[in-house]
């Protein structure tokens, strides 16, 4: 890896310049601020060489948002996990307004953590720019990573994950049980790994029951309450309105909810919902949700107890090669379900 002097000079600016670019401070303009940080994509900075990577004490742990609970439910039980490892954490939203995931790893590998959790990464947009490349790079110069919920076959990366395609299996079953057949999907984005493994299992459920899966009961919408209840809303309004969903997440469920009460749909009455996650206001929202829970203490432990092993001296010498480890959801039955009217 660069030292400050060599990405210096490939970008045209002073060592001072660098600096600022890599500690977000002001005095350097766009134009100048995109150039570092093009140096950077192609020579990646650590204070003192790959050994700052080694033996800091301190991890990094990348979420790609702070406003869908579950995302804060896994920092902290990533967080928790690693304090009792012995390690600090640095904490980075990834898709905050003012810096990308990779933006965020240079300014990690500035302050020299020896390896990253990354909770959905980038990777798991399998319809934007090919970042396996970036991926790839950090790992050859020895960087130590392990993804959750976010795993690529094609890199060398440990990857802890809930099943995503079980999910969308297990919720479809619960309301093909309950007696409906006509199940719509409100999904996150085409393009998103999680949302098309549901839907495979969404798929699977509903033809194993000998019903065909429709596409027109499918609908897209950003992540999130507003995205659910766009969805549901074209669903509602086409001519195959079904009388049940399942959802990405349980904050697009809480849309398909408000959504449904906008409209004076009775839920479960006349809509069942089915979300997924268990984040604690499913609960208590009204009707408590049925939901899909992912097991997150356990997942987090598994993904930080992976990483400690492969940043340990000793570990390295036994740990090799991909490791991939497959968490079972849990259906948690609660109000929003019920038998078709």
């Amino acid at each position: 890896m660069a030292g400050l002097a060599e990405i210096a000079r490939a970008a045209g600016v002073s060592v001072s310049t660098v600096s600022r670019v890599l500690n977000r401070r002001a005095g350097v303009n766009d134009e100048t601020r995109q150039r570092v940080l093009a140096v950077l994509a192609e020579m990646p900075y650590t204070p003192r060489g790959l050994g700052a990577l080694q033996r800091t004490g301190v991890v990094g742990l990348l979420v790609p948002e702070l406003s869908n609970p579950v995302f804060p439910a896994f920092a902290e039980a990533l967080e928790t996990r690693a304090s009792r490892l012995g390690y600090a954490s640095l904490l980075c939203n990834t898709r905050s307004a003012s810096m990308r995931e990779e933006e965020y790893v240079r300014m990690l590998l500035a302050r020299g953590v020896e390896g990253m959790v990354f909770v959905s990464p980038e990777i798991t947009n399998t319809g934007g720019e090919d970042v396996h490349g970036y991926y790839a790079k950090l790992l050859a110069d020895g960087v130590q990573m392990v993804f959750v919920n976010g795993g690529a076959p094609a890199l060398d990366v440990p990857d802890v994950a809930v099943d995503e395609q079980l999910a969308g299996y297990l919720a479809t079953r619960h309301l093909i049980e309950l007696g409906h057949t006509r199940v719509g999907f409100v999904s996150g984005p085409a393009r998103s790994l999680p949302s098309r493994l549901k839907r495979a299992g969404w798929t699977a459920a509903l033809e194993e029951a000998g019903v065909r899966a429709d596409p027109a009961w499918v609908a897209h919408a950003p992540f999130g309450a507003e995205g659910g209840a766009e969805a549901v809303a074209r669903l509602l309004d086409s001519g195959a309105r079904p009388t049940a969903v399942i959802c990405s997440s349980d904050h697009m469920a809480l849309g398909v909810l408000r959504e449904a009460h906008r409209r004076g749909i009775s839920v479960p009455r006349e809509l069942s919902v089915v979300g997924f996650d268990d984040i604690p206001m499913a609960s208590y929202c009204a009707p408590a949700l049925t939901t899909l829970a992912q097991p997150i203490d356990e997942m987090a432990r598994a993904a930080v107890d992976e990483l400690s092993q492969r940043l340990d001296p000793d570990g390295r010498r036994t740990v090799g090669g991909s490791y991939s480890r497959v968490f079972r959801p849990r259906l948690v039955v609660r109000e929003s379900t019920a038998p078709p009217a």
